[in-house]
């Protein structure tokens, strides 16, 4: 059976459609470049032109739009690695992607609450985790069912926003994306951390995934859970506290301080370092609800830190490493990557000060959405080449 990047190779078509990730995540991050400052400019009062752009909207493209492309262009790649089966390219891709790109036109129509609009925005993913099931199945590659299960219920929540639990989807969408990043994160990271330090020369490894790994997992899908359906309360907030800590417990083993030569490697312990800052943050806010008088910590302060810190870093630093990997070129960050890593945690920096300090909190929206912007910009201008063109050969 060749391997995915002989596959890859030995497509005779478009370069853009021989692989999942070259379409989706560059046409995702420009939907999120254009997303963002358009979401501020609305909120800041500018005139929305008759688009209905409002904060469900922006929590919905944010999730659903943003980063459902984004784990399309990643599940599409990964999941040949994992199943040995070829991968989806050529016609087949570019449907998909025409359906992602579909939904997004249907979210700005002010018709989108009509069933033509829903079915439109619906489809993509519905028709993608149907693509999961049948690879993961067909190839029986049982030990990801769980991924199989997790797409689902994002194409699932995604209905549920359209048939009018907004608020409640959106936590809930949050919260399997959040386990999504525990899962595949507590795998790549100190996977990829232990390749490079072998060849470093290191002796002192991080620990193979294993049943305690496992375990915060389900302590942290659990406490998400309980978020989304109460919000408020000492157990949401006691188990956001108890997941963060152990995410963060996680975190220090697998050896991040030793990859500081290389950012492709650093900037994914960064990532999950959001995770945990998030979920504690998100923890404190909800049992400062509780109390009298209430905490000094908002909610919108975890989940800035969860979105655009956690989910913000971990796309970026999956979408630059695997461009690289994917395309034939050396897995080292060059300039305009390490700027890209900047501009974005910076961006998350911003967005959750902001939301602790109500005084600049304008200021700060406007300032986070001009980094968040140039963030991404700045992947499409130094990846976007890699994307469209032919892989280099070994």
């Amino acid at each position: 059976m060749a391997t995915t990047a002989e596959q890859m190779r030995a497509f005779k078509g478009v370069s853009i459609l021989s692989a999942g990730f070259r379409p989706f995540y560059l046409f995702a991050s420009v939907w999120s470049a254009l997303m963002v400052p358009l979401w501020i400019w609305i909120y800041s009062g500018g005139d929305a032109a008759g688009m209905r752009i409002n904060v469900s909207w922006h929590a919905h493209e944010m999730l659903f739009g943003y980063l459902g492309g984004i784990i399309a262009g990643f599940l599409l790649t990964a999941v040949p690695n994992w199943t040995g089966r070829l991968p989806v390219t050529g016609i087949p891709l570019a449907i998909l992607f025409g359906l992602w790109g579909i939904g997004r036109v249907a979210m700005l129509c002010p018709a989108r609450d009509s069933l033509a609009g829903v079915i439109l925005d619906s489809a993509f993913l519905c028709v993608f985790a149907a693509v999961i099931w049948r690879e993961i199945l067909t190839g029986k590659n049982w030990r990801n069912l769980p991924i199989a299960v997790m797409v689902t219920l994002l194409a699932l929540a995604n209905i549920g926003f359209h048939l009018g639990e907004t608020q409640m989807t959106i936590r809930l969408t949050l919260g399997i994306v959040l386990t999504l990043i525990a899962l595949i994160g507590g795998r790549i990271i100190p996977s990829f951390t232990t390749n490079w330090l072998k060849k470093a020369g290191r002796v002192i490894m991080p620990p193979s995934f294993n049943r305690l790994d496992l375990l915060v997992i389900i302590v942290t899908a659990v406490a998400l859970l309980g978020w989304a359906m109460v919000p408020v309360s000492m157990w949401s907030g006691g188990g956001l506290l108890a997941a963060g800590g152990l995410n963060g417990w996680r975190l220090s083993r697998w050896r991040g301080l030793a990859t500081g030569k290389e950012p492709l490697l650093w900037i994914l312990h960064v990532g999950y370092a959001w995770l945990v800052i998030g979920l504690v943050l998100l923890g404190m806010a909800s049992l400062g609800q509780v109390v009298s008088p209430p905490g000094a910590v908002p909610m919108q302060a975890g989940l800035h830190a969860l979105t655009a810190g956690a989910i913000g870093v971990m796309t970026l630093a999956v979408m630059t490493r695997s461009t690289l990997g994917h395309t034939g070129r050396p897995l080292t960050a060059d300039r305009g990557t390490l700027i890209i890593y900047i501009l974005v945690n910076a961006a998350a920096v911003v967005r959750v000060g902001a939301a602790l300090m109500p005084q600049a909190y304008m200021s700060g929206l406007i300032i986070s959405a001009a980094l968040w912007m140039m963030a991404f910009a700045g992947f499409i201008r130094v990846y976007g080449p890699k994307l469209v063109t032919a892989r280099l050969r070994a």
